[in-house]
């Protein structure tokens, strides 16, 4: 299949932080790729650039100009109002009508079970309700891809196995996933390829049980020992 993403040789600088160094890879349809790395690893920065929101100093990016993505944050921003209307804002943002949108943030929200708490204010909702807010405001606009950053780093461990549901059930409609995350467990269930990052370099990309059975190269493989310990 033709890649929906194609990077040569992308790097990206934020002053005389390096965050990301010469990175080459492709993406493809269907794809779950999992990033991990510690902390400063340029996880996050590799997300906001397949997004758009960060543009290379050197390299280039090739993608579809059709092609709709969609990103969700470790900690959703979302607005002091109801929870439809944070859902039917992303959409009468990108140009559909407001009567229309809610109509359409309603229909998200039963995606995603939360459909009885539309008039809520979606502030007073639990850290793993927001979270799935922001996945139905995502999932409304039929992104074939959906970038995500850390999804389920501070949710507790109900919150986290539904927010996976939901990642598992858009990945099998066929929507194309990138994540971030620390939670090797959450990779091992849900990723169908690894990607290992260490200071803005991509030392591993192997498909996930090759990543989890080695060989590494030696630093991917201490990340990983350490993790597991």
């Amino acid at each position: 299949m033709t890649p929906i993403f194609k990077l040569q040789s992308v790097t990206v600088q934020f002053g005389r932080l390096q965050a990301l160094a010469a990175c080459t890879f492709q993406v493809r349809p269907g794809e779950r790729l999992a990033l991990v790395g510690a902390n400063g690893s340029g996880k996050s920065t590799l997300l906001r650039t397949l997004q758009g929101f960060v543009q290379p100093v050197a390299g280039h990016i090739e993608r579809d100009a059709n092609m709709r993505t969609a990103m969700l944050f470790q900690r959703p921003y979302l607005l002091r109002a109801s929870v439809q209307n944070n859902v039917a804002l992303g959409l009468w943002l990108n140009g559909t009508p407001w009567q229309q949108a809610r109509a359409q943030a309603l229909q998200a929200l039963e995606r995603v079970g939360l459909a009885d708490l539309a008039g809520r204010n979606a502030k007073a909702l639990s850290g793993g309700q927001q979270q799935r807010v922001a996945l139905a405001r995502a999932w409304a606009l039929k992104p074939q891809v959906l970038l995500l950053d850390e999804p389920t780093s501070s949710l507790d461990p109900t919150a986290k196995r539904e927010v996976e549901r939901l990642m598992a059930e858009f990945s099998e409609a066929g929507m194309t996933l990138i994540f971030s995350s620390h939670n090797l467990g959450q990779v091992k269930r849900l990723a169908s390829r690894v990607m290992y990052l260490e200071h803005g370099h991509l030392l591993a990309d192997l498909p996930t049980n090759a990543f989890f059975n080695g060989p590494l190269p030696l630093a991917a493989e201490n990340f990983l020992k350490g993790e597991l310990a």
